[in-house]
């Protein structure tokens, strides 16, 4: 099995960050919260009833008496009164777990936060989005997984990125392209080596015909020019990316094929389908989705997700919060 995670749990108690978890109702963010003070990964902060939630070393905060709910709606209110927000909604927009969490990361009382095992993506996008905005540069928001697979002849000892799984439903040519680089740093950033980008299809080198064939001809196309420094190829069938002898025969001489590490899906059907199958079939471990593109650390989960698939989470935010400061 990939070291993928032992790494970031190792560097994520190298320097101490604070994680807001605002699903305090949840049992698995519950017990994963234990299991992250037990392994001394972060410092956390969780949303929720202290009656309910017994654990040392925890903060838990209940938005609607928070001696900060004040401080944190004016703020809000300014960040929002161009758009119609009023004193008196921001202030009960404040008694929102996900958006108080939101705030407290915006103004500095935390270093990321994490959600999702009981709440829809929207639910967590839209406050990030709302508060924090996008980072410098960011054209497009868009989410992936990080998946280690027990077969590690694929990607990098089993580890690759699966992008878009969780966020753009159908993502055109640009926008594909933007998902494909930001995927790649986001690789350099977690795995400290060169990330070999395959843009995925039911084709291979134009083998077939369709709009989704095109379109990600195109993507690819398109990322070339935008970076022409970055090991990008497609159209490519899902074996030709990562089978070196598939690869021979459908797509020789590419200098992906074969020996991909990030996987870029055509829409978010075929990403959301592909992971899911991936890690229960393969027995795969999938951390994520993790949002690239936020200007502060927010992760996003499955609301299938484990205890332990949240603990990952936590650690890579956690790492995610390191390179923020």
């Amino acid at each position: 099995m990939s070291d993928f995670l032992d790494r970031m749990k190792a560097q994520a108690r190298a320097d101490l960050k604070t994680i807001v978890l605002p699903e305090g109702e949840d049992q698995r963010t519950i017990d994963a919260a234990k299991q992250v003070i037990d392994e001394g990964l972060a410092k956390l902060i969780i949303i929720g009833d202290p009656a309910k939630i017994d654990l040392p070393d925890v903060t838990v905060v209940v938005p609607t008496t928070s001696d900060k709910r004040q401080a944190y709606a004016d703020a809000f209110y300014e960040l929002r009164k161009a758009k119609g927000v009023t004193p008196e909604q921001a202030y009960e927009q404040m008694a929102d777990a996900t958006y108080y969490a939101t705030m407290m990361v915006k103004m500095g009382d935390a270093d990321g936060l994490v959600s999702g095992a009981c709440h829809s993506t929207a639910t967590t996008l839209r406050p990030a989005l709302q508060i924090l905005k996008t980072a410098p540069g960011t054209k497009l928001v868009s989410a992936f997984f990080i998946m280690c697979d027990p077969i590690t002849e694929y990607g990098q000892e089993g580890t690759l990125i699966f992008a878009d799984c969780g966020l753009n439903i159908e993502p055109d040519a640009d926008d594909l392209s933007e998902i494909a680089i930001a995927s790649a740093a986001s690789w350099e950033f977690f795995m400290n080596s060169e990330p070999r980008v395959a843009m995925l299809s039911y084709s291979t080198m134009g083998s077939a015909k369709g709009v989704t064939a095109t379109k990600v001809q195109e993507a690819t196309r398109i990322a070339r020019e935008k970076a022409p420094e970055l090991a990008l190829d497609g159209d490519l069938q899902v074996d030709a990316a990562i089978v070196q002898s598939v690869a021979d025969l459908k797509a020789p001489g590419s200098p992906v094929a074969g020996r991909a590490n990030v996987l870029v899906f055509p829409n978010l059907e075929a990403g959301n389908i592909g992971y899911k199958l991936v890690e229960r079939f393969a027995n795969a471990d999938a951390y994520g989705p993790i949002l690239q593109g936020i200007s502060k650390p927010v992760n996003d989960l499955s609301r299938g997700c484990s205890t332990e698939d949240i603990v990952g989470v936590i650690a890579i935010t956690a790492v995610q919060a390191q390179l923020a400061k």
